[in-house]
């Protein structure tokens, strides 16, 4: 296949300045590189062009025999100058170019230090996994807030290696395997060019370290299955879905690495006889005939106990009263919602001779018919609902 000009691919003139050459290929670099184009082989292709491009041209020597025999006057170093048939080769060739105050490198220019691949000092410590877990609560415990001991499974840390996971203190060595690199590297050469494949290795887990002597209670992993115990306090007003996280107290990390947290996600139960809208709370009360008609005084089972609640004297069906405050506790902030009591008036199923004749003579009274007036009223509100 032909290859491009090198000028070409990176945008600029035969005249171009060193720092032009450069800056083109920086916004190239910028522009396709791996961490911006993940899974994209065809910018990962562009970004191997003008790295080659810019090996060539970014050197003066090279740049001069370039520009008297072309392409093949790079050849002495591979078709094209360096070609490059691995991203990790090019951020290892360009490490310095981009520095900044002699430690920079090419990611640190591109993204902020973000992107940089080289790794730190290899540990053979590993962080724990959080534990999640569900917490039913009533809306009695929503209103009041409440205090929970929970029992958990968990990994714990191993007593008799301290969590080290080495026996008697013994320590570890470097791993012969990888020389401590925690990486093996297996470089195939083919018609297309050299390929370095980079795996973890399998020996010391990516670790570079072998522990010499491995504590026989917990195998060397520094922690062993087990159980403990925490205390939680879930405050007023939570709702399903509202978590809280108890920092540390998830599982044990391997060989003396950091504990996960325990995230405890509340799940509300549906209540019996109580419905919630957001801090308001609803309840249904059935009041006999005679105390909707004439009034009276009932007890209402809330959140917080028994009141007393004063029933008007014709008190109609699905009527609200609202006692303020008495809902729920707003989360995070000062007061409550309101409880609502929503009255429905119980109609007999089973009367005496003497009570069928008594109503019968009460359904004469014009007290006991709806009247004109409520109806109309009734019409009109459907009219003005529809219209």
């Amino acid at each position: 296949m032909t290859q491009r000009d090198y000028y070409d691919v990176l945008g600029v003139t035969k005249t171009a300045s060193q720092d032009e050459i450069k800056s083109a290929y920086r916004k190239l670099a910028m522009q396709y590189h791996p961490d911006r184009n993940p899974g994209d082989s065809a910018a990962e292709e562009k970004f191997k062009e003008a790295a080659e491009a810019y090996d060539v041209l970014g050197d003066t020597d090279k740049r001069a025999r370039y520009d008297r025999f072309g392409h093949a006057g790079t050849r002495g170093a591979g078709p094209g100058g360096a070609h490059f048939t691995d991203i990790n080769d090019i951020f290892s060739h360009f490490s310095d170019i981009f520095g900044q105050g002699g430690g920079g490198t090419i990611f640190d220019a591109f993204f902020g230090g973000q992107g940089q691949r080289s790794r730190g000092p290899r540990t053979m410590a590993e962080p724990g996994a959080d534990l999640r877990i569900r917490m039913h609560l009533s809306l009695e415990d929503i209103a009041h807030g409440v205090e929970r001991t929970i029992k958990l499974r968990r990994w714990n840390v191993c007593q008799t290696c301290t969590g080290s996971g080495a026996a008697d203190g013994s320590g570890t060595t470097t791993c012969t395997t990888c020389n401590g690199s925690g990486e093996l590297r297996q470089v195939s050469r083919s018609m297309f060019g050299q390929f370095v494949n980079v795996s973890v290795c399998a020996t010391c887990s990516g670790s570079g370290q072998i522990i010499k002597n491995r504590c026989t209670t917990c195998s060397g992993e520094g922690r062993v299955e087990g159980e403990g115990t925490i205390s939680v306090t879930i405050p007023p007003g939570v709702r399903t879905g509202n978590y809280l996280e108890v920092p540390g107290e998830g599982h044990a990390g391997r060989r003396g690495g950091p504990a996960g947290n325990v995230i405890v996600v509340v799940e509300e139960q549906e209540h019996e006889h109580f419905e919630r809208q957001e801090d308001d709370v609803y309840v249904d009360v059935v009041v006999d005939f005679p105390t909707a008609a004439l009034g009276g005084t009932i007890p209402v089972e809330t959140l917080f106990g028994t009141e007393d609640v004063d029933v008007a004297a014709g008190t109609q069906p699905g009527e609200l009263i609202r006692l303020k405050g008495k809902g729920i506790p707003h989360l995070n902030s000062r007061g409550s919602g309101d409880f609502y009591i929503r009255f429905n008036v119980w109609v007999p199923t089973s009367l005496s001779s003497k009570e069928k004749t008594a109503l019968r003579d009460l359904a004469e009274s014009d007290h006991f018919k709806p009247g004109a007036k409520s109806n109309k009223s009734f019409f009109s509100k459907m009219k003005e609902a529809f219209s």
